[in-house]
């Protein structure tokens, strides 16, 4: 049984290092991190009851007391409280929790951990109207998803390397992922998938990833699928493409066939929204990659095999896309809607196989849902494929569009994978 004056102390730890967090006493805050952290990293300590951490208590200080609002004229002995004083007070405390929160950050703080009002320090910060500090937040996100990308493809050294670079080198190595696991271990994957192109929200507790079936390429490709009007599901009851959709995927189409008798491709027909937009647009060749047997079963019970410049390839787009190159068969347009596909799936796309099959003055777009979950992981995630696009060659452009209300859009689905007000579609090409 554990000594009821250590888990006091403990306790006391905790709330010390929270109390110094909100009150943005940086130094005392500094030496508290710094302390003996063989419990693990005091930049991430959690209060029991609210589920903050010094992340959240920092930021959630700067929101006004309702009894320090501004006086009216009929204060006590005539005293009027300056509006001007109060913004410039409440400044002060802003830019106080800015530098307390770069300091939790650089001491490894995570950025996406959840309080017990399941918020994240940014949905805080976002939802108080500090700018400056969920710009901060979105940037440490950028940083931890580009690590964990990158280290996707971590191999362990082998044993020549190991010595030559010697045991100091690999404890390194292990420290950095680590670390890096640690700043996403609020998220149900490492990586976000697309939503609907790869749908499951980033950010999800530990208790709900538990309980839930893993969604996974090969679980999705191997499940009975449900075709209802409005969605279509599959056997854990995920929402693998919805109606509400539509109106995304008709400006998709439009933006990437602005005239008739161009070449398309579209990896992943679902529910057929996008095709049916795609032939609205009279293209000469119409490609369909789509991995799901019971998706293209039902596509050629509606006719798609049927349609004039249509030609359906059943299958995974990683073991297609190569044919296609060999065969030297070239596209306008290419659209990517997948289901189950991480994020280093879609990478792989455009970096490796966009390049074969798009023509120079071409143009390709996909299905943008990665971290739709809430607004902070949306704006992480742009700035992750903006700076992975580029890498790889692309320029791309954002056109807003507002999201229908969707309170009842997710009865009889297992999670919602969309809930922030805005779209953002990508049209991306080749660097000038």
């Amino acid at each position: 049984m554990a000594d009821p004056v250590t888990e006091i102390d403990v306790d006391l730890s905790v709330q010390e290092v929270l109390l110094a967090a909100s009150q943005h006493d940086n130094q005392k805050l500094r030496r508290l991190l710094r302390a003996n952290d063989a419990a693990g990293n005091p930049a991430n300590v959690k209060d029991s009851e609210t589920g903050y951490s010094p992340l959240h208590a920092a930021i959630a200080a700067c929101e006004p007391d309702e009894e320090e609002e501004v006086k009216t004229n009929g204060a006590p002995n005539g005293v009027q409280t300056n509006g001007e004083e109060q913004t410039s007070e409440q400044e002060s405390t802003v830019q106080a929790a800015v530098q307390t929160v770069r300091l939790l950050l650089q001491e490894g703080a995570i950025w996406n951990d959840l309080d017990l009002n399941n918020e994240t320090p940014g949905c805080i910060a976002r939802r108080l109207g500090l700018t400056e500090i969920y710009e901060m937040i979105v940037d440490a996100g950028v940083r931890a998803e580009l690590l964990l990308n990158r280290l996707d493809g971590y191999e362990e050294l082998s044993d020549d390397e190991m010595d030559e670079n010697g045991e100091e080198g690999q404890e390194q190595q292990e420290t950095t992922v680590a670390d890096a696991s640690a700043s996403n271990t609020a998220d149900d994957e490492t990586v976000p998938q697309l939503v609907d192109s790869t749908t499951v929200a980033t950010t999800e507790t530990t208790q709900t990833a538990e309980a839930d079936p893993n969604v996974t390429s090969s679980r999705y490709l191997n499940s009975d699928l449900t075709f209802q009007q409005d969605r279509l599901l599959d056997q854990d009851q995920n929402g693998v493409m919805m109606a509400w959709e539509t109106e995304i995927m008709a400006k998709s189409a439009k933006q990437l066939l602005p005239s008739p008798g161009l070449r398309v491709l579209n990896v992943g027909h679902g529910m057929g929204i996008v095709d049916g937009f795609i032939q609205e647009q009279a293209p000469s060749a119409h490609h369909i990659i789509e991995a799901h047997p019971g998706v293209a079963a039902e596509m050629k019970r509606k006719g798609w095999h049927e349609k004039p410049g249509v030609t359906i390839h059943e299958g995974k787009w990683q073991d297609i896309l190569p044919g296609l190159v060999a065969e030297g068969v070239m596209f306008d347009a290419i659209y990517y809607d997948t289901f189950a596909e991480s994020y280093a799936d879609f990478r792989d796309f455009f970096t490796e196989q966009v390049i074969g099959v798009l023509e120079q003055e071409g143009k390709w777009s996909f299905f943008n849902g990665m971290g739709a979950d809430r607004q902070i992981s949306y704006d992480v995630y742009q700035k992750v494929v903006e700076m992975d696009l580029f890498e790889a060659g692309f320029d791309v452009e954002w056109e807003e569009i507002d999201v229908p209300k969707l309170e009842g859009e997710w009865n009889g689905v297992r999670r919602p994978y969309w809930s922030i007000d805005k779209y953002r579609l990508p049209l991306c090409k080749y660097m000038d």
